[in-house]
């Protein structure tokens, strides 16, 4: 894998830089890590799926949190209008009926109790400290990077194209209505890369920035991928599962 550090020293042309933000996701983004090839082969077990959700949940439930802070810091009307599509994509019109509300469907269908998720109390705490890794990155690094790193929208409709299918085929207890979740995020995750990648290259424009953005991105893919590798650590082979946290035979 390149480790993308110095990939901009030179400034890069518009579309040398959306290449190189390409093959950050290329080598980095969470479907080469082996929790999701587990998961797409049918080798989870259900607990280990119901912590994937329960995990997941945090991640979800902080997204419209970071957009806001990014509205926050926006000074230009048109974008304001454009961003804040992503709160309402997760929170709904009436607070409680868009994607977090669904990921919730999708953690209860899977045998959770949803008072628990919500509450994220039995989350790891690797969990928690990416999300607020997160959450802190958006809320004091640059507007610019603090759009970079929503870029890993780029390859989401890569993952679920790998994930819904397979978990349809794979696992008997998940149906069509337990991942209603994903029905519209390929078609959101497209609209919302296109506008945040085409802010990033045009306002890209020294090598300085350039390498901020695909620093950004670097940072994104990290935060999912570590959250994996907590769900590995914790509920695979190993089994070392925090104090506190979900156990899949305690819900």
């Amino acid at each position: 894998m390149s480790d993308f550090h110095d990939a901009a020293r030179n400034g890069l042309s518009t579309a040398e830089l959306e290449t190189v933000l390409r093959q950050v996701g290329a080598e980095r983004y969470h479907n080469r890590h082996p929790y999701h090839h587990r998961m797409t082969g049918g080798d989870l077990s259900k607990g280990e799926l119901q912590a994937w959700a329960l995990n997941r949940y945090c991640y979800q439930a902080v997204i419209p949190r970071k957009d806001a802070m990014i509205l926050a810091r926006a000074e230009d009307p048109a974008f304001r209008a454009e961003w804040r599509k992503r709160i309402e994509d997760h929170d709904g019109e009436d607070g409680w009926s868009g994607g977090i509300a669904r990921w919730l469907h999708l953690s209860t269908s899977l045998g959770l109790d949803a008072e628990a998720v919500k509450s994220e109390r039995l989350a790891l705490p690797a969990t928690r400290f990416a999300v607020g890794a997160y959450l802190s990155f958006c809320t004091n690094r640059s507007l610019l990077e603090a759009v970079a790193s929503s870029l890993t929208e780029l390859f989401s409709p890569i993952i679920i194209g790998e994930r819904v299918p397979a978990m349809l085929a794979r696992y008997d207890y998940v149906t069509e209505d337990t991942l209603a979740y994903f029905t519209r995020r390929p078609e959101q995750a497209s609209r919302d890369s296109d506008f945040a990648l085409a802010y990033v290259l045009k306002h890209a424009d020294t090598p300085e920035r350039q390498q901020s953005v695909i620093d950004a991105l670097v940072f994104k893919c990290d935060i999912l991928w570590a959250m994996l590798d907590a769900l590995q650590h914790a509920y695979g082979e190993e089994r070392n599962i925090p104090p506190g946290a979900f156990r899949p035979e305690v819900v």
